[in-house]
Parts: C-alpha cells; sequence; structure tokens
C-alpha cells in the first residue's frame, strides 16, 4: 500500500523511453556494444580529472566525516564564489554567503520546487528544453512544468515573453499557478547561448509578474569556437545589472561540477541566491541532498588551482570544438538538418523528422519506432525527451572520443 504521491511517482515507470539504457560499446573489448548518443557527459575529458584526483588530493579524516572542519567548510564557498566570478563574468561579485552547496543541480531543482512553489503549481519553460526537468521538480516537490510553445529561433528573441504570456495565461485558465520561469544557458538541447537583450527581456517579465527566475548555468565553461561567426557569446544572467531588470531576490543561478569539471559521478552543486529565506529553506531539507566531504575535498582542491582549472577548460574547449565539427560535418554530408548556432555544451539537436512519415504529419510513435530502430542498429538517440513542438527532432551527445564518436554516427 501507496501514497499517492509514490503511486503517481510509479506510473513514470511505465512510460514508454523514459529511462536510457546503459551503453555497453568498448572499441576493444565489446565493440558491437550500444552506443549511446543520449547521456550528457563529456566523456574524453574525465581521465584527466581522475588523474588529478589521484595525484593532488589528500584525503583526511575530514574526507569522511559527517561534516568537515569549520575551516574546511568555509573554503568551499570561498574558492567557489572566485571560480564563478570568473566564469560567469558577473555585474556585482558573488558573496560565498550567497552560495548554497549541495549533492548536484538536480538535488537543487529538486529543492527550489519544493522551496518556491506549492504541489500543484508550476515552472515554465521555452521548448525545446532539457527533458528530466519533469522529473527534477515534480518527483518530490510535485510542481509540474509548462512548456511555451515556442519555435527554436524564437525562444532566443526577446519576443519569447509573448509566448510565456500566453503560456502563463493559459494554466492560469486551467487552474494552475506559475511560480518560475526556468532558463538553460547555455541551452540544452540547442547548444545555444541567450543574447544579452532576450535575458534582459525575461527578466523584466519575471519582475513585472512577480515570478522567480532560476537560470541553470551547468555548461558555463563548456563554450568553444564551433566555427560559425554568428554564434552568441555565453553572457549569465549575473552578469547583467539586475538591480535594473528584477528585485535580486527573485533570481537564483545552478552551477555544478558534472559538465563544466566532466564529473557528473562526483556529485557537488551550487545554488547563487541573494535570497536569504530560500538558502534557510534549503539549509532545512539539506540533509536529504547534502554532498559526501569526500566531494567536498575534491571540489575544493580542484577550485583552488585555477592553473588547472585554466587549462583543463582550455583542453575541453578544444575537445568540444573537434567533436561539434565532426558531427556537423558529418550531418551535412548524409543531409540531415540540424538546430544551427550552437557553440556550447555536449550536444547537436538534429531532425530526422524526414525519417518518420510520408503524409507529413510525423507522431511521437513513430519517433518512439525510430529509435528501436536505431537501438537495433546499435545507436541510442533518446525519443520524446525534449520536448519540441513537434516529433522527430533528437539530442546527439558528441562529446565522445573520436573512435565512438565515427562509429555512433555511421551506425
Amino acid at each position: 500500500m501507496l501514497s499517492s504521491r509514490a503511486l503517481k511517482n510509479v506510473t513514470e515507470l511505465g512510460r514508454p523511453w523514459r529511462f536510457a539504457p546503459t551503453p555497453t560499446y568498448d572499441a576493444d573489448t565489446n565493440p558491437t556494444g550500444l552506443i549511446s548518443f543520449g547521456l550528457a557527459e563529456n566523456s574524453p575529458m574525465r581521465e584527466d580529472i581522475v588523474n588529478y584526483i589521484n595525484e593532488r588530493v589528500v584525503f583526511t579524516t575530514d574526507s569522511i566525516s559527517y561534516r568537515s572542519s569549520a575551516t574546511i567548510n568555509a573554503r568551499l564557498p570561498t574558492v567557489a564564489a572566485a571560480h564563478l566570478n570568473r566564469v560567469l563574468g558577473t555585474h556585482t561579485p558573488i558573496n560565498p554567503d550567497h552560495i548554497f552547496v549541495a549533492d548536484c543541480p538536480t538535488s537543487l531543482g529538486s529543492m527550489l520546487g519544493y522551496n518556491l512553489a506549492e504541489r500543484g503549481e508550476a515552472v515554465l519553460v521555452n521548448r525545446p528544453v532539457y527533458g528530466r526537468f519533469e522529473l527534477d521538480y515534480g518527483v518530490e516537490a510535485g510542481v509540474e512544468i509548462v512548456y511555451a510553445n515556442t519555435t527554436i529561433d524564437e525562444a532566443f528573441t526577446p519576443t519569447v515573453v509573448d509566448k510565456y504570456e500566453q503560456a502563463l495565461q493559459e494554466a492560469n485558465e486551467r487552474g494552475v499557478n506559475i511560480r518560475a520561469v526556468l532558463l538553460v544557458n547555455p541551452h540544452n538541447p540547442v547548444g545555444r547561448c541567450y543574447p544579452i537583450h532576450t535575458l534582459e527581456a525575461i527578466a523584466q517579465f519575471c519582475d513585472k509578474r512577480s515570478i522567480h527566475l532560476i537560470s541553470d548555468e551547468v555548461y558555463a565553461s563548456c563554450v568553444f569556437d564551433s566555427g560559425d561567426p554568428d554564434a552568441v557569446p555565453f553572457t549569465s544572467i549575473l552578469a547583467l545589472d539586475l538591480e535594473k531588470l528584477i528585485d535580486p531576490n527573485l533570481v537564483h543561478v545552478l552551477y555544478g561540477f558534472s559538465k563544466d569539471f566532466a564529473s557528473g559521478g562526483l556529485h557537488l552543486g551550487f545554488l547563487i541566491t541573494q535570497n536569504e529565506q530560500l538558502r534557510q529553506a534549503c539549509k532545512m531539507i539539506l540533509r536529504l541532498h547534502s554532498p559526501s566531504q569526500a566531494a567536498i575535498t575534491i571540489g575544493t582542491t580542484i577550485l583552488e588551482d585555477q592553473d588547472f582549472v585554466s587549462s583543463f577548460t582550455a583542453k575541453s574547449r578544444e575537445s568540444l570544438a573537434a567533436g561539434y565539427r565532426l558531427a556537423t560535418s558529418i550531418l551535412e554530408k548524409e543531409g540531415i538538418d540540424y538546430a544551427k548556432g550552437g557553440n556550447a555544451g555536449f550536444f547537436v539537436y538534429i531532425d530526422l523528422s524526414p525519417f518518420l512519415s510520408n503524409d507529413g504529419s510525423p507522431t511521437q510513435e513513430q519517433e518512439y519506432a525510430l529509435a528501436q530502430k536505431l537501438v537495433d542498429a546499435g545507436v541510442f538517440l533518446h525519443p520524446g525527451e525534449e520536448h519540441g513542438k513537434s516529433p522527430g527532432w533528437f539530442r546527439l551527445v558528441f562529446s565522445h572520443d573520436e573512435i565512438t564518436l565515427r562509429e555512433g554516427l555511421r551506425r
């Protein structure tokens, strides 16, 4: 006998393609295994991080305690603030006291949903967008994700606020209250960065409606030279003069080690907010989402070594640029369309809708069928996960070594 919350969550397990299969490919030991283009992980850079941890990180009794000493605990927010001020180009320097540390941005999303909205209220996003926000904000907090019905291009223009307004009104008409707008910048899955004027328009929209603005900036350092001179550079929401746009207490930024440091399994994330009441509310449920002291030891050591951070970031950007150019060149050769203008993240958003239907009306069932054909051929692309306006668009993760990337694209 389960609670109504549990029973509702269990239904997600039966949703087609909700969870991705495990990749099994290895060029040497399992060359016929499954290649996954669905997992957003910077695989080529993991070895650099592992080697650094093995060679430079010193674990102490603090690293396996419930809590570190006061001195150790103070180090991470301090060096994280310095790092984020550099990476995000903040207009107003981040105060270490404004950084809340948890185990990962995924948990922080759940905590924000719990603390900013009531069960049954909603967070507003444009589309397409990373599909797991429905789980991040919904599983524990019971918060709905409402989609503004945007195309790829209009999502990055100031007129996106018109679509937000329409979605907000439609949600209100069915009794759903919007509590926040959620951005992903750099964007997942399109791989673009938001222009300054669009960020300003969205901030003003949130201020006008007195709703929160959550900016997920986990790919902040994963910006590279795509070869496109028109690609928009990354601008953090914290690089704006927020005092002129929005109450700063409504702005909350998410960051973590999973993408910029190729360390998804490390589980270390940061919430940056001036809202003291929100930080206190998060503190009350931190025991359910706290990072390990070993992760704190590793993260502190890395961020204190800015020479390593600089060299690692430079190498990562070169690797991502090479993967992006290889993937897009093959897509273009094969006549597969994709969202142009990308220069960030680990993915290309590709259009496979011509392979779904001959009558011009592709369906989600056809998208699932194509995904199964791909799996049968040994390569996985996640169907229906990025919530585009029409079926057939897939997120293709290119951040693999060249052998794996070429083989997956060949398949």
